[in-house]
């Protein structure tokens, strides 16, 4: 039996739910993905969170926290709204009718068809986000139009190695904007020279 084609769809949700929604994405077998910031956790917190993670609580919807080792994060929503599922195009009324009064599904300008995010643009933009990079700053599609646009290059070494993007002028150092066209960019911090090359848009 063919599998069905899956693609990547952006979500707004309201009253910054994002992990109740990916604790519903979760329940419905589909993959999900939230830009989040991690901040180590201590002290009471990190008890506080430790007590979280180790007696789950039914009433509990969506977990902030990850644990790697003795260590633990909360995550933050580097956009409180915004959240990204993968899924088979005829599962999108089945996702709407989930979300319904906590969100939608973008759809294109004519409102009709949902937004397809491409799964390159979305690989890249992952990879950046889960580096561990240090210095990642993120924008909304308004706030990137204030930079201007510079060469599109491929990051050939370092943590972010096979990451593509465009370099830009942002605050007078020139960085590597990374883009879902759209919704979001993420800019690393100053990358040298010679680990870029430059590629064709």
């Amino acid at each position: 039996m063919e599998q069905p084609e899956l693609h990547w769809y952006a979500l707004k949700v309201f009253f910054n739910k994002v992990f109740e929604m990916e604790a519903l994405v979760d329940g419905m077998g589909l993959e999900s993905f939230i830009p989040v910031r991690k901040v180590q956790l201590k002290g009471n917190e990190h008890f506080r969170a430790a007590r979280q993670l180790s007696v789950p609580d039914d009433r509990f919807t969506g977990n902030p926290y990850v644990q790697e080792g003795p260590v633990i994060y909360r995550r933050e929503p580097v956009v409180n709204s915004l959240f990204f599922v993968r899924a088979p195009g005829e599962r999108i009324p089945e996702i709407e009718n989930a979300v319904h009064g906590r969100g939608f599904v973008y759809k294109m300008t004519d409102h009709e068809r949902p937004a397809v995010i491409p799964d390159r643009e979305m690989g890249i933009f992952k990879l950046v986000c889960t580096s561990g990079a240090e210095g990642l700053e993120f924008f909304s599609e308004e706030d990137m139009t204030r930079y201007r646009k510079g060469d599109r290059v491929r990051v050939l070494e370092g943590p972010l190695k096979g990451a593509e993007g465009y370099i830009r002028r942002i605050r007078k150092d020139r960085r590597l904007l990374v883009a879902i066209e759209g919704f979001i960019a993420v800019a690393t911090t100053f990358i040298p020279p010679q680990f870029l090359e430059k590629v064709k848009d």
